[in-house]
């Protein structure tokens, strides 16, 4: 990139919300540029606020993943939707998520609801246009912006990038004057500690039945550096139940090496560095009601 920028220099944190499983953490890795927040077809993935930050020469963005809305049935959930509502006040531009292959619903409307009432500045992205025919998303535009009275309606897929970079420019245009918010070259607020136990939980989710990824949480116990290129890492995998720790040690330990094993190359990509992963498998019943572990794991 280079150092010099045009007189006229855009700046801004910018979150992207929704209810759960529209594919705001692929969009959010997507705009930033790199894979920061773990991503898995089960819903209610993410489950803390994780911030993103892209430079280019004219601009500078701080993007903000935050759990999905949903109903909360647990101390977890409740404090993963606080953290979502929280992220509604105090930055520049929302990006509203929506699904075009799913039926607008009411967790939809509630999010819009509160984006409407609080006259927050919004932008409305129709995500997973590649699964619909084109006059199912033209209903959607007109919905967004007359009656939830968004900025604008971009149709994207997240996925395979279909829109996401005319997204971007519509982002931008909306974006205050300022300075940069960071240094040119920072990316994420997130420690590596952090990183690597939702890598760790991101293979869970991509392994596991729907069940087990909700009752489980990752936490690192140890995070030591030997010498210049090795990491040892011991982890701790929570659940709720004995079944459930059956269920991911697997036959014979297969399950829990498959995990370990994936989990592994992705770590030592991100750290640039061999690993050695000490992974285990603990029940703890009832922790998404336990402020102790919830603080552990960053949800207190």
């Amino acid at each position: 990139m280079s150092e010099e920028r045009d007189e006229k220099f855009l700046s801004g944190y910018v979150t992207i919300t929704g209810r759960t499983n529209v594919g705001k953490s692929t969009l959010f890795n997507r705009l930033v540029g790199e894979k920061i927040a773990i991503v898995s077809d089960v819903p209610q993935t993410t489950r803390n606020r994780i911030l993103g930050v892209r430079t280019e020469k004219n601009f500078q963005i701080a993007f903000v993943d935050v759990p999905g809305f949903h109903t909360p049935k647990h101390s977890m959930n409740r404090a993963m939707v606080k953290r979502a509502l929280d992220a509604l006040e105090g930055v520049d531009l929302i990006v509203f998520m929506i699904a075009a292959d799913e039926h607008v619903g009411g967790g939809d409307h509630y999010v819009a609801t509160l984006i409407k009432e609080k006259s927050l500045r919004a932008i409305c992205a129709i995500n997973k246009v590649d699964l619909v025919k084109k006059e199912i998303t033209l209903p959607l535009i007109a919905k967004a912006t007359n009656e939830w009275g968004m900025l604008e309606a971009v149709p994207i897929s997240a996925l395979n990038g279909e829109n996401c970079n005319r997204l971007l420019d519509v982002i931008v245009k909306y974006l205050p004057e300022g300075g940069m918010l960071f240094p040119e070259h920072y990316l994420t607020d997130q420690a590596e500690r952090a990183i690597v136990s939702e890598i760790i939980r991101e293979k869970v989710f991509l392994n596991m039945k729907e069940e087990v990824p909700h009752c489980s949480a990752v936490f690192i116990e140890s995070f030591q550096e030997k010498g210049e290129n090795l990491v040892v890492i011991e982890a701790s995998l929570f659940v709720e139940r004995e079944s459930q720790k059956g269920i991911i040690i697997g036959k014979g330990g297969q399950m829990l090496k498959k995990i370990g094993m994936e989990a592994r190359k992705e770590i030592e990509r991100f750290l640039s560095k061999s690993l050695y992963l000490d992974l285990s498998v603990k029940v703890k019943r009832n922790w998404r009601d336990d402020d102790s572990l919830l603080r552990k794991i960053g949800l207190r």
